[in-house]
């Protein structure tokens, strides 16, 4: 059995540094071999959930602008899985989850620039799936819960995006970490180590700076996804910092 991971993918500079996060990833990946991987992207926002369902190399996509010339010449050569595309479509179909497919749409840099550092001879089938912030978090759950024997085929279900993401608020020159940031992840850490499902829910409600954490819902979601796909009797936090003050890189293994 392969558990599902949320895993935070930062700043795109993460693709050409090394650091303690990029290190713990290179570890991350050779201490899990699946034989394909299921991804949630935060950076791919749809309607209807849709999955990437081609057997072709995909483009590698740069969505953002403003960085270093060398960033833009990185590709992830990662071929698609049609086969695999239609057991997670067929799965969804059954949990009556709206779902369709994409066969062109490329890999973005919430898939690629973790899969580089985990996977970096991109030689394992990758299936990017979007997500719809917008529904409520039982209905992510579900999501997730209608895939979960996937783990048990070798397929590693990975939910890519971060617990605090408030790009108005990061401080290039900070040197130390927002408390308002730290008080929301261990509130988070805490109700998903006992499985507050109600809490988890109404976290907007209960949890403290939710606003501030979580100005929209897209980087936070692919965690819930993640949560629902698990077995785990006991979810665990596997690395935890932060950058520019308040940028969380808390990762959890379900």
């Amino acid at each position: 059995m392969i558990k599902p991971l949320f895993l935070a993918h930062g700043s795109p500079m993460m693709a050409i540094e090394e650091s303690e996060y990029t290190n713990f990833l290179n570890s991350l990946g050779n201490s899990i071999k699946p034989r394909a991987i299921v991804v949630f992207t935060a950076h791919w926002t749809t309607e209807t959930l849709t999955i990437s369902a081609s057997d072709s190399i995909y483009n590698t996509m740069y969505d953002f602008y403003g960085f270093p010339e060398e960033l833009y010449k990185i590709k992830y050569p990662a071929k698609g899985s049609s086969a695999i595309a239609a057991k997670i479509q067929n799965k969804f179909i059954k949990s009556d989850i709206d779902v369709k497919t994409d066969l062109t749409r490329g890999l973005d840099h919430g898939t690629w620039t973790l899969l580089q550092h985990l996977y970096p001879k991109a030689n394992i089938p990758v299936v990017q799936v979007s997500i719809n912030y917008t529904l409520p978090i039982e209905h992510q759950i579900k999501i997730g819960d209608a895939i979960k024997e996937l783990a048990n085929e070798d397929i590693l279900v990975l939910g890519s995006g971060n617990s605090v993401h408030n790009l108005r608020l990061v401080d290039f020159d900070s040197n130390t970490i927002d408390s308002w940031a730290k008080e929301f992840d261990d509130w988070l850490i805490e109700k998903i180590e006992n499985k507050d499902i109600n809490a988890l829910s109404n976290y907007r409600k209960y949890a403290p700076h939710a606003n501030l954490a979580v100005p929209t819902a897209e980087h936070l979601v692919p965690l819930f996804i993640a949560l629902g796909s698990s077995f785990a009797l006991t979810p665990r936090v596997i690395y935890r910092n932060y950058q520019l003050g308040n940028l969380s890189y808390l990762c959890f293994e379900f």
